[in-house]
């Protein structure tokens, strides 16, 4: 499994120290400098069973400079959202997992982090 993370973020660092307690194996990815483009944010978006605007951290200052809080939220503004995620990834929610199941989930929560090992642990 892969864990997006920003170490700067409490709940990632969290994230990281559940992971070890459980032995996991995954791999880091620090998505604010190995910044995803936007299809690899739509395979992740897909994975997750999420929107783009489900994912985005609106109270961001580069968020309130973009005026997300009034952007739709609707199919045809999907891709706006997306870009906007690519352009500005410290606008991603984190942390991210991208469990070997093929799914993802955000793992801003103890919970969370346990549901991503046992799916890495299913295969």
């Amino acid at each position: 499994m892969e864990i997006w993370i920003n170490p700067a973020c409490s709940k990632c660092r969290s994230a990281l120290s559940l992971l070890d307690a459980e032995k996991a194996d995954y791999t880091v990815r620090r998505y604010l400098e190995d910044v995803p483009g936007e299809d690899e944010i739509r395979a992740v978006l897909e994975r997750l069973g999420l929107e783009p605007w489900d994912i985005t951290r609106t109270q961001e200052a580069v968020a309130q400079e973009l005026g997300i809080g009034d952007w739709a939220r609707d199919e045809a503004s999907r891709g706006r959202w997306i870009t906007a995620l690519a352009e500005h990834p410290r606008l991603i929610q984190r942390p991210i997992i991208t469990a070997d199941d093929g799914t993802a989930l955000v793992a801003r929560t103890e919970e969370a982090v346990r549901e991503g090992v046992s799916r890495g642990r299913e295969n």
